[in-house]
């Protein structure tokens, strides 16, 4: 049975999400430093709701590193805001961390022309989630994040059940306690930082909460899958002159070496910085870098004590 608009309505009453604050009423009154000033004051209650929830960010990152360690994919799904977020992560893992674009996926209500035109009545819909979800093929070493924050959008906790039902790990990420969308979820994680300046503007302080988990689940999460080196990006993808710089850079700070001998490695691992860090500090060739890198599974690290 569908939502009434009078019971839409009692609902987001009682979202700290949609809750009104008197005290800001005349806001528009102030001068532009004074609503910076309250803005950026606001802003601070993010933090600290996130640090709250940090025992389940981490447990959710542990399961998920475990699943794509497997070579399972991590797929975000939201509508609105939450959505571009996480189309917005996924986006920025393939150049930073060198995986394959369908390995971390977003997908948005509405499909890509809502990323900047809403699509009417595309949240609503569980049964468009599961559509998309199916369309990927999505099985038992996925792990789909469901990200809404109010916590009752139909189309993330629609994804989060279908995929559920599928044995993918399920995570729910949401700004408001209680929600449907972490009781649906096998994690659910609710960062609450307050209601927003503007009554229900939820790209605000909710948009800002989001962010933050969704750079830590995949942050962490390549971090665990052996994408860096301490705090090296060493799977950088050299797209453009200044990556490549930057690739130059990374090896130079890894090794220590000269910049011929950087030239040289990056020249006989073509491109490749973790190969070249690799042949430089284990004075190996290209193809034993190759080969150990492949035996431990992308960890350079690992790579490197197997010299020992």
């Amino acid at each position: 049975m569908s939502t009434t608009y009078s019971e839409l309505r009692a609902q987001l009453a009682t979202l700290t999400t949609e809750a009104f604050r008197p005290e800001l009423a005349e806001i528009d009154r102030l001068s532009t430093l004074e609503i910076a000033r309250t803005m950026n004051g606001e802003d601070q209650s993010v933090p600290a709701a996130v640090a709250r929830e940090l025992p389940a960010i981490a447990a959710a990152i542990d399961a998920t590193a475990e699943r794509m360690a497997r070579g399972g994919r991590l797929l975000y799904l939201g509508a609105g805001t939450a959505g571009r977020l996480g189309v917005l992560d996924a986006s920025e893992c393939p150049p930073t961390f060198n995986t394959d674009p369908s390995q971390v996926v977003g997908l948005i209500a509405g499909g890509p022309s809502a990323m900047i035109q809403a699509v009417e009545g595309a949240e609503d819909s569980k049964e468009l989630a599961a559509a998309d979800l199916d369309a990927l093929g999505v099985g038992p070493d996925d792990t789909v994040v469901g990200i809404s924050a109010s916590g009752r959008t139909p189309y993330a906790i629609g994804a989060v059940e279908h995929a559920r039902a599928l044995g993918a790990l399920t995570i729910g990420l949401s700004c408001n306690t209680d929600s449907a969308l972490a009781a649906a979820a096998e994690h659910g994680i609710e960062v609450v930082p307050g209601p927003e300046l503007l009554t229900g503007s939820t790209r605000l302080k909710a948009g800002t909460a989001q962010k933050l988990v969704l750079n830590m689940i995949s942050t962490i999460t390549m971090i665990r899958l052996g994408k860096t080196y301490g705090n090296l990006m060493v799977d950088v993808r050299a797209s453009n002159e200044k990556l490549r710089a930057r690739s130059r850079r990374i090896v130079a700070l890894a090794t220590g070496a000269p910049d011929e001998q950087i030239e040289a490695a990056l020249t006989a691992a073509e491109g490749e910085v973790k190969n070249a860090i690799l042949i430089i500090l284990a004075d190996v060739d290209a193809a034993t870098a190759a080969q150990r890198l492949r035996d431990s599974h992308g960890h350079l690290r690992a790579a490197l004590h197997a010299t020992a």
